[in-house]
């Protein structure tokens, strides 16, 4: 499928609303290990900043920061507990979908798809399925198919290098998303939402950062892909 066009995108915040689920489970661990309540403003400021990719470090460094000395492993097992639940009952319940009806399909059409996500592989497709019926992501690259993870570009050379597309896009939500697809020489598409201030101020530094559109939600690529 050398020469295809290609969407690349990140699964949480792009593809998946998470604010119920890996958001509210770093709010939830937090509390369990440091006693101390965050704010899902404070999860957002620290998203912007960057190196904040990986939600098992974020919880640890915002436990730490309310007194907690909990390991890293300490601080995964207690945010999967929460996030995974018995069976995937946890949060992960919680999430929602945001590809409106048909989207994906019409897209597909014109492009090709890939996945470059910070989640655990068997997690992105388990998601994906639940979700997406036939639609094709590949390749997907996670969590364990890097040695270092966003905001390095490591994982998006890996799909330039198989797929070796005449034209791509990453779509992305975070500044780790923008800082992996700048270095990479990957035009960017910030997904930014609605309404927020310190999303719409992360949307004017995709903007002035050189990112090719920033929009509201997954749902606009149509209008900036034409």
């Amino acid at each position: 499928m050398s020469g295809k066009r290609l969407l690349i995108f990140d699964m949480d915040g792009v593809l998946v609303d998470v604010k119920e689920s890996y958001r509210q489970s770093v709010v939830e661990a937090v509390k369990k290990l440091s006693g101390e309540t965050i704010t899902h403003a404070e999860i957002q400021l620290m998203k912007n900043r960057g190196n904040s990719n990986n939600d098992w470090d974020l919880t640890l460094e915002l436990a730490h920061g309310r007194g907690s000395t909990a390991s890293r492993e300490e601080v995964k097992k207690v945010f999967q507990k929460i996030y995974m639940g018995e069976n995937c009952q946890g949060l992960i319940a919680r999430e929602r979908w945001l590809a409106g009806p048909g989207l994906l399909e019409r897209l597909s059409v014109w492009f090709r798809f890939a996945l470059f996500t910070g989640r655990e592989g068997w997690e992105a497709r388990y998601t994906l399925k639940k979700f997406t019926g036939d639609i094709r992501f590949d390749p997907i690259v996670s969590m364990e198919d890097v040695q270092r993870e966003k905001p390095d570009p490591e994982g998006l050379h890996k799909i330039l290098r198989e797929v070796a597309p005449e034209e791509v896009f990453y779509v992305g939500d975070v500044m780790d998303d923008f800082s992996a697809a700048k270095s990479a020489g990957v035009p960017f598409i910030g997904v930014v939402g609605n309404g927020d201030a310190t999303r719409e101020k992360l949307g004017r530094t995709f903007l002035e950062g050189g990112a090719v559109a920033v929009i509201a939600d997954v749902n606009e690529l149509e209008r900036v892909l034409g």
